[in-house]
């Protein structure tokens, strides 16, 4: 069976991510990591060097650098062919990424940021736009939409129309809703239920549901607490037809979805 889903695990190279606590932060932590979430069936390997939990604060260039360089390096030499993704939002991280490995680019900021579309017109590598309202320190105080769908869906039609007209590929590009990224637990359920439809813009959709604040909102349950809830969210998203997962629990979400995917 061919399956139907890439599975994206997470490295997270920061001392302050919300799911890890900073437990990879370290070049040779964070490549003992890669070989795991590998061995359980990775498709793809995120590494990220600036924490995007609510609240978080942002860090500079050469931080964010100094942080994530390293381990893509160390991860590209042991794993050649590796898909492997740089989670930044800055070109001059993205560029240096790529230099030594990175051939995916995971934006939170969706190339909104100085000489990101220009980069990957260049690179021409697969990237994936994210939705998020605000920035992480104050995105999670109260947001407001008047429709969250209706915003997320004219986001994405204004963001594709710029970067394809800037000279990036249409089949490079994947597109994440961004749940809980600047959302209330209303406007996370409202996107997961609409997943067919942000697909109807023709795009390949990601999902990252993995540990999130919206599971501890429904089951009460703390971050280390929600792998169930990972699992039933990651499983109802694919049958809405999304076909990327960024999660941390890679075995158990890959071995969801085979199953899923057999029944369907």
């Amino acid at each position: 069976m061919v399956k139907a889903f890439k599975i994206m695990g997470v490295i997270n190279v920061t001392p302050d991510s919300f799911s890890d606590s900073g437990q990879f932060y370290s070049t040779e932590k964070a490549l003992l990591q890669a070989d795991k979430l590998i061995s359980q069936g990775a498709d793809i390997i995120d590494v990220g060097g600036e924490s995007t939990r609510p609240g978080a604060n942002l860090v500079s260039v050469e931080e964010e650098i100094k942080r994530v360089i390293p381990v893509i390096k160390a991860v590209s030499k042991k794993y050649p062919g590796l898909v492997l993704s740089i989670d930044s939002s800055k070109a001059e991280v993205m560029q240096k990424a790529i230099e030594v490995g990175a051939n995916f680019i995971n934006d939170v900021n969706a190339l909104q940021s100085d000489g990101c579309v220009d980069l990957l017109a260049k690179e021409n590598l697969p990237v994936c736009l994210m939705h998020k309202k605000g920035q992480p320190k104050f995105m999670q105080d109260k947001p407001e939409y008047v429709d969250v769908l209706n915003e997320v869906m004219e986001f994405f039609t204004q963001r594709l129309d710029f970067c394809l007209s800037s000279g990036i590929k249409r089949d490079s590009i994947i597109l994440d809703p961004g749940i809980g990224f600047g959302k209330t637990l209303e406007h996370n359920l409202i996107l997961l239920k609409n997943i067919k439809t942000i697909k109807s813009l023709g795009y390949p959709v990601l999902i990252g549901v993995s540990r999130k604040t919206l599971i501890g909102d429904i089951l009460n349950a703390k971050t280390d607490d929600r792998l169930y809830g990972s699992l039933a969210l990651a499983q109802f998203a694919f049958t809405q037809g999304a076909q990327y997962f960024r999660v941390h629990d890679v075995k158990a979400t890959s071995d969801v979805l085979t199953i899923t995917q057999e029944l369907m």
